[in-house]
């Protein structure tokens, strides 16, 4: 989630998307009458909800985004994050939960830590802080890092300030000699000149370095600028017109066995070379001021030919999923690797109509391990969760959905899920008020996902999956 800044850029047209973005938004669009009442579950024939995990008392903010390992699931909470055990996902229940505020705290977790991302300038670096302006030298904002050996008493043992805080997080495994470090690629934006730690231009992403065995050790290595020449620098208009000015990265995916990572870095997508994990460049770059306010996150396919943008207008506040905003922003865009550089192919937006009172863009998601195809399963805040086939990437098609009516439990434009991820033959979704929702999908174009078996999942660290419906074992 994030508020939209922009300044001028002259507008243009990336590529002439045409019909082939139409294809993706055949749907006949829903009148009001269709719109679920508060609260009912809508859904395709092929999904089963099996189980939702109410969100716990203590936490007292929305959840955000997700992380897996083992039998448990880590959800993060603008108050703090929970842990569940889904040994058997329809019983899925709480394990613990930490109270620590710091929004977003988004979280990753690698062996016995868990790291979180806070973007919420504090008073200090503990879980007692309390709000405090990011114009005050003393104020702390950057990555908590917790010992999770213990699921029902996690401890917090390290904190790393970083310039602007961490808005969201990805971890980068050490290879060979230095697999016993692992780094945190650290994404943050909107520096202000009165923000002592937080100055502009903030063309960078902050790298930490985690001993394995001392993480206690962890602090910053390296700081690169990723946008020598100042990146996008936006476009002022109205919403929905505006284009955001590149101060920095909303979220970086990286691939590490391929070692390529993709940024969506508020006004651009951008590739990256991460084969030196401390030096990662910048290989290709590429901007849509037509239809993408603010690139939000970015998901490979498992050849690591293809990149899926989401572009988050609105900030995931507003009503984008209407007649009014129409098929092409707030979606997702598709792109080809051909030539080491980012063809644009289609976008693709859940055709369900909402009502005005629901936020709803794209958001969230990850990979269905199905043998020989590309499928990606997302959230979309109030519009659900949408299980979507990009093989053919001028054609991605949804294949299933889930979704309620308006959450009348919370205000207008505040519910919805955050983030919506397949582990190990079912989908989890993170919803704001509401808890975790379990669902399983069943299809048989999605079978030969249930023979991959994964023992962790960092949305923002991709594995690859074997193609024959084998697992693949990640780090542990």
């Amino acid at each position: 989630m994030f508020t939209p800044h922009g300044r001028r850029l002259t507008r243009r047209l990336l590529v002439a998307a045409g019909a082939a973005a139409l294809t993706a938004f055949s749907t006949v669009p829903a009148q009001a009458a269709d719109i679920p009442a508060p609260g009912e579950i809508v859904k395709s024939a092929n999904i089963e909800h099996v189980r939702n995990v109410p969100k716990p008392a203590e936490l007292t903010d929305i959840h955000t985004d997700m992380a897996f390992q083992g039998d448990y699931a880590y959800v993060g909470n603008y108050s703090g994050f929970s842990i569940y055990d889904i040994r058997k996902p329809k019983k899925t229940s709480l394990v613990s939960s930490v109270i620590c505020p710091g929004g977003q705290m988004d979280v990753s977790v690698y062996g016995n830590l868990l790291f979180g991302a806070v973007d919420s300038s504090r008073s200090d670096d503990s879980c007692n802080s309390t709000g405090q302006s990011a114009a005050n030298k003393d104020s702390w904002e950057g990555v908590r890092i917790f010992d999770i050996s213990d699921k029902r008493n996690p401890k917090y043992i390290k904190s790393v300030e970083t310039n602007c805080g961490s808005h969201t997080l990805t971890l980068v495994p050490g290879k060979g000699f230095d697999r016993r470090n692992v780094y945190v690629y650290v994404s943050s934006y909107s520096p202000s000149a009165s923000f002592p730690d937080c100055q502009p231009p903030h063309d960078l992403i902050s790298i930490i370095k985690v001993p394995l065995r001392n993480p206690t050790e962890a602090a910053v290595v390296a700081t690169p600028n990723l946008f020598p020449d100042g990146g996008n620098p936006g476009e002022n208009l109205p919403y929905p017109e505006r284009t955001s000015a590149t101060t920095g990265c909303h979220d970086i995916t990286a691939y590490p066995e391929k070692n390529i990572a993709a940024g969506a870095c508020m006004g651009e997508g951008i590739l990256m070379d991460i084969s030196d994990p401390v030096n990662p460049k910048v290989t290709t770059t590429v901007r849509d001021d037509e239809n993408f306010a603010f690139w939000h996150s970015a998901t490979f396919n498992n050849a690591g030919t293809k990149v899926v943008f989401t572009d988050e207008l609105g900030g995931g506040t507003q009503a984008t999923c209407n007649e009014a905003i129409g098929p092409n922003r707030g979606a997702n865009a598709y792109f080809d690797i051909v030539n080491g550089q980012l063809a644009f192919k289609s976008y693709f937006k859940i055709a369900r109509h909402q009502a005005d009172t629901e936020n709803c863009v794209a958001h969230n998601g990850s990979l269905i391990p199905v043998k020989g195809k590309d499928i990606m399963v997302q959230a979309w805040y109030q519009g659900g969760i949408s299980v979507v086939d990009f093989t053919d990437s001028a054609n991605p098609k949804e294949i299933a959905f889930f979704e309620r009516g308006p959450d009348d439990t919370a205000p207008a434009l505040s519910g919805g899920h955050w983030s919506a991820y397949y582990y190990n033959g079912y989908i989890y979704g993170s919803d704001f008020n509401l808890g975790l929702d379990i669902l399983e999908i069943r299809d048989p174009r999605t079978r030969s996902a249930q023979g991959v078996r994964s023992d962790i999942l960092n949305s923002q660290t991709q594995q690859s999956y074997r193609d024959r419906g084998h697992g693949h074992h990640g780090h542990d």
